[in-house]
């Protein structure tokens, strides 16, 4: 199928796609086969593996349990920076929350979710627009819920350090309050602890069991559905709705829409920015 070092067949292809497919909800199609080799090639040499069919045979038995989570994690686009599609985080700062830090003033709570963090420029930039707001917001009931399916992005956005190459998008003003040298590391930062504080970072896969009960304010799940197939984009968005109170907005990435049941239960606020208009069960 990919002519290269290691033989890369059609057959090995449908296999590694329909484990991807069934672990993560990832529809890849047969064009990205040269990606997939590209991006596994890297682990056969690891492993010291002759063949994507050893590879296929690893990763579907039960010693390969460990290896599916890095072929998965290959395969999954990071790409993320901070306050990437800066229309978003206007609107959160001008439209959303304002009246949200006001209630928590007055003994409430505000949630958010960014549903697919990657290494948690997303969740930081959200956490750095409510301080812009309220620098006391750690000392209120205001949390930021951050979770992705790649342990290693989870892990590496809980330490909160960034090369300095990373922060561009970050205004100049939240830089120097929010950012500050990395202890012993050299042209790294890190984002300041009033930020980190706001924000809890978990290990979740959108189309597995999700362990929340309580409702969010707004969520954020940005050029993640685009990578599902139609049916588990329109269940995604099923998900989401009861998890929202009337009035919580849903931010998404620039090239997906809401569609399928959840459509009608959203109205457009925005850019790539929608609002629930009713409640809808679980």
């Amino acid at each position: 199928m990919v002519e290269g070092e290691f033989l890369f067949t059609e057959g090995d292809f449908r296999k590694i796609a329909a484990m991807v497919h069934g672990d993560a909800g990832i529809a890849l199609h047969e064009t990205k086969a040269t990606l997939v080799y590209s991006r596994l090639a890297k682990r056969l040499r690891a492993l010291g593996l002759a063949s994507f069919e050893a590879y296929c045979a690893l990763v579907a038995g039960a010693d390969g349990v460990d290896e599916r989570q890095r072929m998965l994690a290959a395969l999954t686009t990071n790409v993320t920076r901070f306050f990437r599609e800066p229309h978003h985080f206007d609107h959160l700062r001008d439209k959303v929350l304002p009246p949200l830090l006001a209630a928590a003033k007055a003994g409430g709570k505000v949630r958010l979710w960014s549903a697919a963090c990657s290494s948690g420029q997303e969740p930081y930039s959200a956490a750095m627009t409510i301080l812009s707001l309220m620098p006391d917001a750690a000392n209120l009931d205001i949390k930021i819920l951050a979770t992705d399916i790649d342990p290693n992005m989870v892990a590496d956005a809980r330490t909160g350090i960034y090369a300095e190459s990373l922060l561009t998008g970050i205004p100049g003003e939240y830089l120097r309050r929010f950012t500050s040298p990395a202890a012993g590391r050299s042209g790294s930062v890190q984002i300041a602890a009033e930020a980190r504080a706001l924000i809890t970072f978990n290990e979740l896969n959108l189309i597995g069991d999700w362990p929340m009960k309580g409702k969010f304010d707004a969520i954020f799940c940005r050029n993640v559905a685009i990578y599902f197939d139609d049916d588990t984009q329109a269940r995604l968005w099923s998900r989401f709705a009861p998890l929202l109170p009337v009035g919580g907005r849903l931010y998404i990435g620039h090239s997906e829409r809401v569609a399928g049941p959840a459509a009608s239960a959203f109205e457009p606020d925005g850019i790539t920015t929608y609002r629930l208009t009713r409640e809808m069960g679980r």
